[in-house]
């Protein structure tokens, strides 16, 4: 199981150069519409704490490395393309869009804090970035519009005297959202409205496609073109703004953290993703070295170029994911290697859920698990928290 990211954004943002700095995949950049035309799968990777150190142990891990006592566990990013005006009627890609958007756990929105282009991509000066916002939340309320109006017309032509229930005909028209009919009964009532579509009007079904998007379909602003003024002082009017406040916003320089990372590769700096410092170990030149110092004042005031920390936070934070380290009471996950795996699971996760999810079989046979660090037994019920070190008691 491996969560899917997507970065989503207008023509000319930024969001492959975010990608490419993200992965270091190369994928092409340009400023121009449909620079991405597939949609581009990479593997990005999230920090966490080791626990290795906690058991004075070693880890070796199979997936992902460990640097400093800090694991870098895999995740992926998808670079979804096809955002114009109109996506959700099927203009240009937006078919195409909506299915590959629909693929994802959570969305990064990469929007062009500077104000340096247009609704459309082109290049300008003093947009505004709330109507890039707005423009992407409209699109995607509209797609869960459409959607919910077939639920309900469904529900509405039951034949006469069935048991319909809203919630049950609804959850299966929107079963692509990964939602059920407990999640949409619980949304519909937390609105304030009946379990009956005619005591609904336009406004009522309006509401209740946005929350569903809100809900199945979490977001991330990601400010992109932090290191300008223009995007600072955007910043700071936007996100004081109320009418976002349903939003989490992450300052962003994906231009400095691809600067940092092929400076790393090239031997010219030290630097570990997300760090808000570097070291530099090279012979930069003169022009490279003031470029660099500008990088390094923007990441010292920013705790980072907010690639790496956006990421995390959308799968942390937005998404409300746990990390979970497999092992055994004496901190070796099995006799061939220690702190091998750590693998991120649903927030809510149970001592279960962890054993199914490493194996069916597992699962079936489930005793308990121990805490590792406690030793204490722990029930199949037991919901597990960020960095748990379990190990699962199993018939199998």
């Amino acid at each position: 199981m491996s969560y899917r990211i997507g970065l989503v954004g207008k023509p000319s943002v930024g969001k492959s150069s975010f990608f490419n700095a993200a992965t270091m995949n190369d994928v092409p950049e340009g400023a121009y519409p449909f620079t991405t035309i597939d949609p581009s799968v990479g593997e990005a990777y999230v920090r966490v704490e080791c626990a290795a150190p906690e058991f004075d142990e070693t880890c070796s891990p199979n997936l992902g490395v460990c640097r400093d006592g800090t694991r870098f566990v895999p995740t992926k990013l998808v670079d979804v393309a096809g955002l114009i005006p109109g996506a959700h009627e099927g203009n240009g890609l937006g078919n195409q869009f909506l299915t590959d958007l629909n693929e994802t756990d959570v969305l990064i929105h990469i929007v062009d804090f500077s104000g340096t282009t247009d609704s459309k991509g082109e290049p300008t000066e003093g947009h505004d970035p709330r109507e890039d916002i707005d423009f992407l939340e409209t699109e995607l309320d509209m797609w869960y519009l459409d959607i919910l109006e077939k639920g309900i017309e469904s529900h509405e032509t039951t034949y006469e005297g069935a048991d319909a229930k809203i919630e049950v005909d609804l959850a299966e028209q929107m079963s692509a959202f990964k939602t059920n009919k407990d999640e949409i009964k619980q949304i519909i009532l937390s609105l304030g409205l009946e379990l009956d579509t005619d005591t609904w009007d336009a406004d009522d079904r309006d509401a209740l496609a946005r929350e569903i998007r809100k809900r199945t379909k979490p977001m991330l602003i990601a400010a992109n073109k932090m290191d300008t003024p223009e995007a600072q002082a955007n910043w700071d009017e936007i996100t004081d703004d109320p009418d976002y406040d349903h939003l989490t916003f992450v300052p962003t320089s994906a231009h400095a953290e691809g600067a940092l990372k092929t400076a790393d590769d090239n031997g010219v700096v030290d630097y570990t993703p997300g760090d808000d410092d570097f070291e530099i170990i090279g012979d930069p030149s003169a022009d490279q070295k003031a470029g660099l110092e500008q990088i390094r004042e923007f990441i010292a005031d920013y705790g980072g170029t907010g690639v790496q920390q956006a990421i995390e936070t959308a799968l942390f934070d937005v998404l409300g994911c746990i990390a979970v380290f497999p092992g055994s009471a004496n901190g070796s996950d099995d006799t061939d290697g220690v702190f091998r795996d750590c693998f991120i699971l649903p927030e809510e996760a149970t001592t279960e859920d962890f054993a199914y999810f490493l194996h069916s079989d597992i699962g079936d046979g489930l005793l308990h698990g121990i805490d590792c660090r406690t030793e204490r037994q722990v029930g199949a019920d037991h919901d597990l928290t960020h960095r748990d070190v379990v190990e699962i008691v199993s018939t199998n």
